[in-house]
């Protein structure tokens, strides 16, 4: 069904950039909003303030007359209670209980994907995000277009081709594996990007309700991120439909990433390095996992506390956006001396409340797709064959059938993966997933495991629950710490802790 146009009542504030984003009531025709699912996981405090729509429209209405361009509508939206952000001629459609952030306001604020929230801007050089979400929940991020080498910031960005306001009154979403759609707006000078999980027609009625408008004018004031080669997590080669109503490609290949010269100056350390020493399939060590990959200028400061450092490069249950990850980011920090190790979190157990869960009738359905958008993720990154990826399973009810599903599931993952020739690992609960692995009989069984077993003992060995022979030697990794603070450098990160001996990229 396509949706009628929406009338909008714009909140003008004079003094304010003409890219702030506005909350004002909405019309009824974009529909009610899905209920919200069971909540997936605790964060701390410190994420960053929720500036929730209704917070906007509560500042802009306290300083500013309201101008309607639809003066017939205004009551029906004012006793709707329903509300549109204004984002440089974007007018999204907010249901009811999404959060709303301006992230040129929030500099620290955390693009987290495990809470239904509509984010503008462009995420500042570190965000505060957890260590420890799963995501799943849908979400819509507008930020300007990524400008080319020539242009430093969005302000030289300018409108290209004609506005048709309803440009997405008929989008269909593609059936993708990491539940992600990209869609760029030339003609707005932003780029959408959808997250989906398992919910894809509450996404599908907020990108539909979209509008777009003729009267945007670029925001100066609007930057970019400082990190040398931070980029937002781009969907790999995905591509807006010339025709709008063709398909989406399901498999798209992957683009180059646009690297500055300062990631070009890390990857050719890197490459010397390689050269000299080659390296060891595994590593040991101290090494950290955050949501979101910090900065360059983190990474920098950390080097001298830890030596290895998770990423997570994909899957619909990643918690935060990765807005420093892409080939360039994993070349620089390699050549800082760092060993990774690449981690998907895709669907969960299907005993979980996680949003995002895989059938326990098809669990090697579910594992091979996981599998083969992991490889896609990893190759875009620059990781090559013959590198480990983890698969991040989250603890789950650990009894007959849901145990059965997710054995099922990981020793599909590790077929698929080595049947293109990346080693699999898994990572989950010492007394869930690696246990269960570990007794298991006729099952695959991957080559190396990262156990979160939060004792605060940094010793991969010597667990009451598994066994010092299981995956021994160099095939173990200990998450023995959760979510907390570190400083290091000069720098603040929410992380978790981990001992490695074990394989890494």
């Amino acid at each position: 069904m396509r949706p009628a146009a929406m009338p909008i009542v714009v909140l003008g504030l004079a003094p304010l950039a003409a890219g702030l984003a506005v909350a004002v009531p909405a019309p009824t025709a974009a529909g009610a909003a899905d209920a919200p699912p069971p909540a997936a996981a605790s964060a701390p405090a410190a994420t960053g303030s929720a500036r929730t729509a209704t917070g906007l429209e509560r500042t802009a209405t306290g300083s500013a007359r309201a101008v309607a361009r639809a003066p017939e509508a205004s009551a029906g939206r004012a006793s709707s209670g329903r509300r549109v952000v204004v984002y440089r001629g974007v007018e999204v459609p907010v249901p009811r209980g999404w959060e709303v952030h301006r992230l040129d306001a929030e500099p620290g604020a955390c693009v987290r994907l495990d809470r239904r929230a509509i984010y503008l801007g462009t995420p500042g050089e570190q965000s505060s995000c957890p260590a420890r979400v799963v995501g799943g929940a849908e979400a819509v991020l507008i930020r300007p277009t990524r400008p080319g080498p020539a242009a430093a910031s969005p302000s030289t960005i300018r409108r290209t081709g004609p506005v048709r306001p309803d440009r997405l009154a008929s989008m269909a979403l593609p059936a993708r594996r990491d539940g992600v759609v990209r869609v760029p707006l030339p003609e707005a000078g932003v780029t959408i990007t959808g997250l989906y999980g398992e919910h894809p027609a509450a996404l599908r009625r907020v990108l539909r309700s979209t509008r777009l408008s003729a009267g945007w004018t670029h925001d100066p004031e609007s930057q970019w991120p400082h990190a040398p080669g931070s980029q937002w997590p781009d969907d790999p080669g995905s591509q807006w439909p010339r025709d709008p109503g063709s398909q989406w490609p399901h498999d798209p290949a992957p683009r180059p990433a646009y690297v500055l010269p300062e990631v070009d100056q890390y990857a050719d350390q890197a490459a010397a390095r390689t050269r000299r020493e080659p390296q060891r399939e595994w590593a040991s060590g101290r090494g950290f996992d955050a949501c979101a990959a910090p900065s360059l200028r983190a990474m920098r400061a950390w080097r001298s506390a830890y030596s290895v450092a998770n990423v997570y490069i994909g899957g619909v249950s990643r918690g935060c956006a990765q807005p420093h990850l892409n080939a360039g980011w994993v070349r620089a920090v390699r050549a800082m001396g760092y060993r990774l190790i690449p981690t998907y979190v895709g669907p969960q157990a299907p005993c979980t409340r996680h949003r995002a869960r895989f059938d326990a009738r098809r669990p090697e359905r579910a594992a091979r797709a996981a599998a083969a958008d992991a490889v896609a993720r990893a190759r875009a990154l620059g990781i090559p064959r013959s590198k480990p990826i983890y698969y991040d399973m989250e603890a789950y009810r650990s009894h007959g059938p849901c145990r059965t599903a997710v054995l099922r599931f990981l020793q599909a993952w590790t077929l698929a993966l080595g049947a293109r020739d990346y080693p699999a690992g898994i990572y989950s609960g010492a007394s869930t997933g690696i246990r269960d692995l570990g007794w298991a009989k006729g099952f695959v069984k991957p080559r190396s495991i990262w156990f979160a077993h939060w004792d605060g003992k940094a010793s991969v060995y010597g667990s009451s629950v598994l066994p010092n022979r299981w995956w021994s030697p160099h095939r173990r990794i200990k998450q023995y710490r959760g979510d907390h603070r570190e400083s290091h450098g000069g720098v603040t990160l929410y992380v978790d802790s981990n001992v490695v001996d074990g394989r890494v990229y």
